[in-house]
């Protein structure tokens, strides 16, 4: 590679580094709230991203995600997307040390809780521990069952295609069980309703 092309190369390394923590850095712009920003978001994590263990499924777009059996607040265990079959599944995974998380929080509740019956079920899974998520929730409550996970490899994120575990992170399921979309970041004031009907 003669000089010329290495300073290329470098330069458009560079530019693309500078891009990316501009975005970092002022929050989540336009472009990362579009589905092509997200797409290509995603890739560029996958690329970066260790890879998960070979005897762990990992859902793709389109497909069947793998059964993911995790303990509510309760103790009970609870397995999606079996458990919300015939319904879309919106599972939103969040920290409660996670700033970004808890500023969404308020806008999953309000989405979750106009849905009715019927409608999207939204699930909060917590890759925290069981007693920093009880005191967060009783300070900032939700109506939406919240699942209990432990950060790590094989969590129910990687699992729902976020191998960098990201957070928060949303996983959009179909009724018949197929990941159909993802969106890394926070969601802003009345963006999950278009989010989901898109």
């Amino acid at each position: 590679m003669g000089s010329t092309a290495k300073i290329l190369l470098v330069a458009a390394i560079a530019g693309a580094l500078g891009v990316a923590a501009g975005l970092l850095v002022n929050g989540p712009g336009p472009l990362l709230r579009t589905e092509v920003g997200q797409r290509a978001l995603q890739s560029a994590m996958d690329a970066s991203a260790p890879k998960p263990p070979a005897d762990l499924p990992v859902a793709r777009r389109g497909e069947a995600i793998p059964t993911i059996r995790l303990p509510a607040l309760d103790g009970a265990f609870v397995e999606l997307p079996s458990a919300y079959a015939g319904r879309p599944v919106l599972v939103n995974l969040w920290a409660s040390w996670c700033g970004p998380c808890i500023e969404e929080m308020p806008e999953l509740d309000r989405f979750a809780a106009s849905q009715g019956a019927n409608g999207t079920q939204v699930v909060g899974i917590a890759l925290d521990d069981a007693a920093a998520v009880e005191a967060f929730l009783k300070r900032i409550p939700v109506r939406y069952p919240i699942l209990l996970d432990d950060a790590g490899p094989r969590d129910a994120g990687v699992q729902l295609g976020n191998p960098k575990g990201v957070l928060p992170y949303t996983a959009l399921i179909s009724a018949d069980g197929r990941l159909i979309k993802q969106k890394i970041g926070p969601f802003q004031h009345g963006e999950i309703d278009n989010w989901v009907a898109d």
